[in-house]
């Protein structure tokens, strides 16, 4: 095996620890520890922007063909962008009632269909529809604890926007405001890392921070769609 195609191989490995780390925060979630299991759903976030640009680097549709990167990259995505926050937002008991069980299975079912569809990459490399990025909403909702009142308008309207002609970015591969959009996803990492430490108990520093660093993330796109339509 030539270095290059081993280098390229490596690449699938580090995809696939997602797994494993979806499965250890699993478990967490299962005896309720959402602090433990937000701290390895971070760390599957850390892999998952960094495996593709590594795939890109070493090239794995040529190198190492007979993985589907892009597909395990999405089983792995599902599971820990929607599957296991979703299941922390139902057991946790933020959601009351009936309406936990209404946000289980619409996002779920949503998610499931966004997932799989064709449309959603954008020819910029920014996402059509808001790339069921649950994991980071469920994490902001724990940290910041706001009433179903205000919790329940938010997941309707993202999970509506999955299948509206709205710009997500990409932090990685969407070039344009690249270093800027960089920071702010390097930022909430760090901030969600506290939060997840402190069991989140952050303080209001932190609080703040994710609130904004998660609008710029989740508005970045739709403005760079408006600043172009007012060209």
């Amino acid at each position: 095996m030539s270095s290059t195609v081993l280098r390229a191989f490596s690449v699938h490995l580090l995809t696939a620890t997602g797994a494993v780390f979806a499965m250890l925060a699993l478990l967490a979630a299962v005896d309720e520890k959402w602090g433990i299991m937000f701290l390895w759903l971070v760390v599957a976030f850390a892999v998952d922007g960094i495996d593709g640009p590594l795939a890109r680097k070493y090239d794995v549709t040529t190198n190492a063909p007979h993985i589907d990167g892009a597909l395990l990259d999405l089983i792995i995505d599902y599971l820990t962008y929607v599957f296991i926050p979703v299941y922390a937002l139902f057991q946790s008991g933020i959601l009351p009632g009936i309406w936990a069980w209404v946000v289980l299975i619409g996002v779920t079912f949503s998610s499931g269909l966004y997932f799989a569809g064709s449309w959603m990459k954008t020819a910029d490399k920014s996402f059509h529809g808001f790339p069921g990025c649950w994991n980071m909403l469920v994490l902001v909702l724990f940290a910041t604890t706001p009433p179903p009142g205000v919790i329940l308008p938010i997941i309707t309207a993202l999970a509506i926007a999955m299948f509206l002609p709205l710009r997500f970015i990409h932090p990685v591969r969407t070039k344009r405001w690249r270093p800027v959009s960089l920071s702010v996803a390097a930022l909430w990492t760090v901030l969600a890392l506290i939060a997840a430490l402190t069991r989140f108990d952050p303080g209001m520093a932190v609080q703040v921070g994710l609130i904004v660093s998660s609008l710029y993330l989740l508005g970045a796109g739709m403005a760079q769609q408006l600043i172009d339509r007012l060209r």
